[in-house]
C-alpha cells in the first residue's frame, strides 16, 4: 500500500479530458474526489507495469473459476506469487465481474 503525499509535495500536471470522462470520474470517485482517483488509477497502472501490482482479492471474492493456460507470466492475486508463461493456471471470475489470474495452490489452500 502506498502512503499518501501531501498535496503540497505534488508537482501540478495540467491534463486534458472529455467532459464525459471528467463527470464519470467525478460520479465514481465519491467523497475521495475525481484527482484522488485519477492518482489511485495511475499508480495502480505504474505498479502494475513495474510488476509490484497485487489488487485487494479474497476467496469470498471469487464466484467462480476456469482452467487456463498462462499466455505470459501472471501474479496470483490472491498469494501474489508468479503464475510462468505457459503453466496451467484458473481464471476466476469476480464478485465484480472481473477475470483475474489465480494460481491452482492459492484456490485448493485453507482460508
Amino acid at each position: 500500500m502506498r502512503n499518501r503525499t501531501s498535496t503540497t509535495q505534488m508537482e501540478v500536471t495540467s491534463i486534458r479530458l472529455e467532459k464525459s470522462l471528467k463527470e464519470s470520474l467525478k460520479s465514481l470517485s465519491g467523497s475521495q474526489g475525481y484527482q484522488t482517483l485519477i492518482r489511485d488509477i495511475l499508480w495502480n497502472y505504474v505498479q502494475q507495469k513495474l510488476g509490484e501490482y497485487r489488487p485487494n482479492f479474497s476467496k469470498s471474492d471469487i464466484r467462480a473459476t476456469v482452467v487456463a493456460t498462462a499466455r505470459k507470466d501472471e501474479s496470483c492475486v490472491l498469494t501474489g506469487k508468479l503464475i510462468p508463461e505457459g503453466s496451467e493456471m484458473l481464471l476466476a471470475l469476480t464478485i465484480h465481474g472481473d477475470f483475474v489470474p489465480v494460481s491452482k495452490e492459492a484456490m485448493s489452500e485453507s482460508k
